[in-house]
C-alpha cells in the first residue's frame, strides 16, 4: 500500500542577546547552575518583565529574511503548564498574534538514497514566534533524583513553525540544514546545537495519497541533523506498520533514542486550548512601525539565496557550487574575497579548490572555514600562480601545502626574500606563497629553450621509443612526457612542453 509521508516543523532558535528576554541576566553559556536564575526568569514575588529590544529586532531580522509579515502589533501571552524546569508554572510566549507571520524559505534538496536528482522545493513558514526559554532537567549526575538548573530559563527563543509541507526525510533535514545556515547568516544565532541554541521538533504523520492529514506524532528535542533523518524513518515505519497491523495512531509527544535508533512515547500531546493561553498583563502589546522595521532591514546582509543566485548566473557557476559556498556566510566571504583578487573570470578554479583541496583539509582537520590557516589572499596568490604560468597543478598544491602546515614559529624562512614585510600577519600574507614558490624551487618552467633542451636530451637516450611513435603507436607519447616532467621535477610548463615533444618527435 501506498503511503504518503507529511512533515512539519518547530524549530527553537536561542536569540544572540547578551541578556535575557525580560531581564538583564545573563545568557552566558556554561556558567556554575542557578548562577543566571534572576528573580524575574522564575517569578519570584513583585518582580515585572521588561522586554529586551534586541530579541525583538532579530525576530524582525528573520521575518524580513524570509519575506514574513511582520505584525505591527503582536502581544505575549501565557502558556500556563506545571514542568520542574518551569519554576513559575507558565512560560511567556506569543499565541494569536505573533510577531512574524506567513513566510518562505527555498530549500535544496538531496535525495538521502537512490538515483534521484536534487531538487529545488519551497516550505511555507506559518508563523515565528517570540518567548523565553525554560529551565534543564538534569539527570545524569542524579540517582533517583533529578537535577534543576535555571540558568537557561528566560533566554530569548524564537519558535519558528513551517506548514506541514514536507514529504520525506530528506526534505526535513533540508529545511533544518537551511534554516540553520539562515540564522547564523543573519546573526540571530550561534547555531550551537550541542548547547542547545538551535532544537527541532517534528510533527510526523503518514497518510493515503489525497486523504485527510493523518494523526501526527511530534519527535521532541532533536539536536543533530543525523539523528533527525533516523528519528523520522523509525518513525514514519512504526507509523505504516501500526496502520498496515489494524492499529491506531494516537497522538503523542516522543523522544528519540540514538543508542536504539528508536522513538518511544513521553506524553500524550496537548493541544492549545490546554495550555489555557491569555494575554500577559504585565506587558504592553509590542508595537513595531514601519521605520523601525525598515532600520532593521538596513542590517541584513545579502541573502544565501539572492548570493546563490548571483554565482550562477553572474560568475557562471553551477548549482552544486553555488549551493556548496552559499551554505554558510563565513564560506560565501572568503570565497568573494579571494574572487575580488583573482577576478570573476577564474571563480571557477576558486571554487574547485574551495570544495576540493581546501574542504578536504578542512574535513580531515575538522575544522571550520573560519579556522581555515590560509587566508583568502593566500589562495588568490596560489591560483594565480597557476593562471600566469608560474606554477603547475602539482607544484600549485605543494604551495598549498607549505602554507597549510608551516606554523607561525616558523614562517620567517619564507621570508627571507622579503626582510622587509616585518609587519606581516602570517594568516593573511600576499607575501608567503611568493617565497614559498621560490625558496622550494616551486616556479614553472616555461622557457622555450629550457625545455627544448630537455626533450632533446630524452629524444636522443631513447631510440626505440622515437621509432614507435614515428611508426604510429601514439601512446609511447604518454612515455616521453613522463621523461620530460621527470627530468624538470614536475615544473615544466605542460602545454608547451606537450607542444615541443610533437615538434621534436615529428622530425
Amino acid at each position: 500500500m501506498q503511503w504518503e509521508i507529511v512533515i512539519g516543523l518547530e524549530v527553537h532558535t536561542q536569540l544572540s542577546t547578551n541578556s535575557k528576554i525580560f531581564s538583564g541576566a545573563s545568557t552566558t553559556y556554561g556558567a556554575e547552575p542557578n548562577t543566571q536564575a534572576d528573580a524575574v526568569s522564575i517569578a519570584l514575588p513583585g518582580v515585572l518583565p521588561v522586554l529586551n529590544k534586541g530579541a525583538v529586532e532579530r525576530a524582525i531580522k528573520f521575518g524580513l529574511a524570509v519575506g514574513a509579515h511582520i505584525a505591527p502589533r503582536s502581544v505575549f501571552a501565557r502558556k500556563n503548564y506545571f514542568y520542574p524546569d518551569l519554576p513559575k508554572g507558565y512560560q511567556i510566549s506569543q499565541f494569536d498574534l505573533p510577531v512574524v507571520g506567513q513566510g518562505s524559505l527555498t530549500i535544496q534538496v538531496e535525495p538521502l538514497s537512490g538515483n534521484a536528482k536534487p531538487y529545488e522545493k519551497v516550505v511555507r513558514i506559518t508563523r515565528a514566534h517570540l518567548e523565553e526559554d525554560a529551565g534543564k532537567s538534569l539527570h545524569e549526575d542524579f540517582h533517583g533524583m533529578t537535577g534543576i538548573d535555571l540558568n537557561r530559563a528566560g533566554t530569548p527563543l524564537l519558535e519558528i513553525v513551517s506548514e506541514p509541507d514536507m514529504r520525506s526525510a530528506a526534505e526535513a533535514v533540508a529545511y533544518a540544514k537551511t534554516l540553520h545556515s539562515l540564522v547564523r547568516w543573519i546573526g540571530i544565532c550561534d547555531g550551537n546545537m550541542q548547547e542547545g541554541s538551535f532544537r527541532c521538533d517534528v510533527n510526523v504523520s503518514v497518510r493515503k495519497p489525497g486523504a485527510p492529514l493523518g494523526t501526527r506524532r511530534e519527535i521532541k528535542n532533536l539536536n543533530s541533523f543525523k539523528f533527525m533523518q533516523q528519528a523520522i524513518d523509525y518513525e514514519v515505519q512504526w507509523q505504516i506498520d501500526t496502520l498496515e497491523n489494524g492499529g491506531k495512531i494516537h497522538q503523542a509527544t516522543i523522544l528519540f533514542n540514538p543508542d536504539t535508533g528508536e522513538t518511544r512515547a513521553m506524553r500524550s500531546k496537548e493541544d492549545a486550548h490546554d495550555y489555557r493561553y491569555f494575554p500577559d498583563p504585565d506587558l504592553l502589546p509590542l508595537d513595531i512601525s514601519e521605520e523601525w522595521k525598515q532600520q532593521v532591514g538596513a542590517t541584513l546582509p545579502e541573502l544565501p539565496q539572492a548570493k546563490y543566485k548571483r554565482y550562477v548566473t553572474e560568475l557562471g557557476l553551477s548549482s552544486y557550487d553555488a549551493a556548496i559556498l552559499t551554505a554558510s556566510r563565513a564560506m560565501a566571504e572568503y570565497f568573494e574575497a579571494c574572487v575580488s583578487i583573482i577576478g570573476a573570470s577564474n571563480a571557477k578554479l576558486c571554487a574547485n579548490w574551495m570544495m576540493g583541496e581546501m574542504s578536504a583539509r578542512l574535513n580531515r582537520e575538522n575544522k571550520e572555514i573560519v579556522d581555515c590557516p590560509i587566508a583568502p589572499k593566500q589562495l588568490a596568490d596560489v591560483l594565480l600562480g597557476i593562471i600566469d604560468g608560474r606554477l603547475n597543478h602539482t607544484n600549485a598544491k605543494v604551495a598549498f601545502d607549505e602554507a597549510w602546515n608551516a606554523p607561525p614559529a616558523s614562517i620567517d624562512k619564507y621570508m627571507v626574500i622579503n626582510a622587509a614585510a616585518s609587519s606581516f600577519y602570517w594568516f593573511g600574507s600576499t607575501a608567503v606563497i611568493s617565497n614559498i614558490i621560490e625558496i622550494k624551487g616551486l616556479k614553472q618552467v616555461s622557457d622555450i629553450g629550457a625545455i627544448e633542451k630537455i626533450v632533446d636530451e630524452i629524444i636522443a637516450a631513447n631510440p626505440a621509443q622515437v621509432a614507435e611513435y614515428r611508426s604510429g603507436k601514439e601512446k609511447v607519447f604518454g612515455f616521453f612526457v613522463g621523461l620530460a616532467m621527470k627530468a624538470s621535477k614536475g615544473k615544466a610548463n605542460p602545454a608547451q612542453l606537450n607542444e615541443v615533444l610533437k615538434k621534436k618527435l615529428a622530425g
